[in-house]
């Protein structure tokens, strides 16, 4: 077991900013009890603690290594950050820059952060607090963000949300800043970052969300970000988190998507997965199933 992989010419590393967070299930998934309970094998341990029902989660970045540059897909939750309605991710103090350290990876040697969607557990080490001023952690890097999330979580353009209160501060502490400092790149009906690595729309979860497709040789990947929160969503791809702006559209773009890894046998990178963190998938009746997980180490 092992913390990186290579697909391709792409090397795939897995950073963890919190290894394990948890969160009661009704609030995540709200009215789905019977769904955990039919897929109880699939989900204990790693993904639910039925005792207590609270889902488990991993906080973590996929660093990318590909055509020479290092390329960052989300950045967590951020230090410092003021998340009055996220007491989750509230004030938090890790050592998630030692943790890139120990991978190979300094701030300066960043050349792109992807964020999948603009959610305050995507975006917040976009930045970091230095002498009480938000500034872009990573300074030589484009920071890639869909059009659609950058202008609907954007309080200028003052959007009624399904997240509310809980969106609080994210952009103006880890969108913004990077955008004054002229390193955002908005992209509307895709985006290729080299010949291996494309970005394109899969809205839902939020209305500008996106998944990065890899093609490298014979191996293909997607990293799905919040398109799955938990493997549950394999087995029913209709059941969608609290979090989903546009359900319906959200389950579309699950199935769409996952046809598409299953019929391809492209490995599926999801943002939170804990345990091994990435599988392949098979459609299995109305929904899919898990062919094989991947061999990252076990959060």
């Amino acid at each position: 077991m092992t913390d990186s992989m290579l697909l391709g010419e792409v090397e795939i590393t897995r950073v963890f900013e919190q290894r394990t967070a948890a969160m009661p299930r009704e609030s995540v998934f709200p009215d789905s009890a019977q769904h955990w309970q039919d897929n109880r094998d699939l989900l204990v341990p790693d993904f639910w603690q039925p005792d207590t029902d609270q889902v488990l989660f991993s906080m973590q970045t996929w660093v990318l290594r590909s055509g020479g540059r290092t390329i960052l897909v989300d950045t967590g939750i951020g230090n410092n950050k003021e998340r009055p309605y996220m007491p989750l991710f509230a004030h938090l103090d890790t050592d998630y820059l030692g943790n890139l350290a120990r991978a190979g990876v300094r701030p300066e040697d960043v050349d792109v952060v992807v964020c999948t969607h603009v959610h305050g557990d995507h975006v917040g080490w976009n930045t970091r607090l230095v002498d009480r001023e938000w500034v872009p952690t990573f300074p030589n890097a484009r920071y890639v963000f869909s059009r659609a999330d950058f202008d609907y979580w954007n309080p200028d353009n003052a959007r009624t949300t399904r997240s509310g209160r809980r969106m609080q501060n994210v952009f103006e502490d880890s969108v913004a800043p990077v955008h004054r400092a002229g390193q955002t790149v908005l992209w509307e009906e895709q985006y290729e970052i080299d010949g291996a690595l494309r970005l394109t729309p899969a809205p839902g979860h939020t209305p500008g969300s996106a998944v990065l497709t890899l093609r490298s040789g014979t191996d293909q990947a997607v990293f799905v970000g919040d398109m799955l929160h938990s493997p549950v969503q394999l087995a029913v791809p209709d059941c969608g988190p609290s979090f989903d702006e546009a359900p319906a559209q959200a389950a579309d773009t699950r199935r769409r998507v996952l046809g598409w890894a299953a019929d391809n046998t492209a490995l599926v990178l999801p943002a939170h997965f804990p345990g091994t963190g990435a599988a392949e998938v098979r459609r299995a009746g109305t929904g899919f199933a898990v062919q094989s997980w991947a061999g990252f180490s076990p959060a």
